[in-house]
């Protein structure tokens, strides 16, 4: 993927923040065609984009056209990087839910991803059960929300802010544009 390219290329340490997007999702998920009703949004189109991004940048994703609530994935993956294993977790928790259209706010498929990625399921749903991680998860949906970010992914790097998928050449000249060199370490928020 281009963000581990860049990591190597530029010497940047990466660092994952959770954000609020439709947090009002129910448990249950919701249907694209309902979410984006009465907008405007020419959803088949949006997919189309969205798919073609995503191939071209090697990453997996499925025709889902269901969304769920994330809040819990978000809550355990704080643990996750807690635990050393926060990539492994991130890098399933994404296929599960954009390539194999899993809910994530079940607890249940929570605790295989996590046990996929290595960690202890029995401890991951101790995690969910007692939202250990719901405050570091409420104070990164604060510092977005007062950065005015409404979109994901939402690249951060020194002040300056890229919202939405980019090909990789892209990316990289943000970056290069605000200062990233690989003669020095700084940190990068996707």
């Amino acid at each position: 993927m281009g963000v581990e390219r860049l990591q190597r290329e530029l010497g940047l340490a990466v660092r994952w923040v959770p954000f609020p997007l439709h947090p009002e999702t129910p448990p249950q998920g919701r249907s694209l065609d309902d979410l984006f009703a009465g907008t405007g949004v020419d959803l088949d189109a949006m997919l189309e984009r969205m798919h073609a991004t995503a191939r071209g940048l090697d990453l997996p994703v499925g025709d889902r056209r269901h969304t769920y609530n994330s809040r819990l994935a978000q809550e355990l993956a704080e643990w996750a990087e807690q635990r050393g294993r926060g990539e492994a977790f991130r890098s399933r928790v994404y296929r599960a839910y954009f390539a194999d259209g899993a809910n994530l706010a079940q607890a249940e498929v929570l605790a295989g991803i996590a046990e996929a990625a290595g960690l202890p399921a029995d401890e991951a749903r101790q995690v969910l059960a007692e939202r250990t991680y719901s405050p570091a998860v409420d104070a990164h949906w604060q510092r977005a929300a007062t950065l005015g970010l409404r979109a994901v992914p939402a690249h951060r790097f020194r002040g300056a802010t890229a919202v939405g998928y980019h090909p990789y050449p892209e990316l990289r000249r943000f970056l290069v544009s605000n200062g990233a060199s690989p003669t020095r370490s700084q940190e990068f928020a996707p």
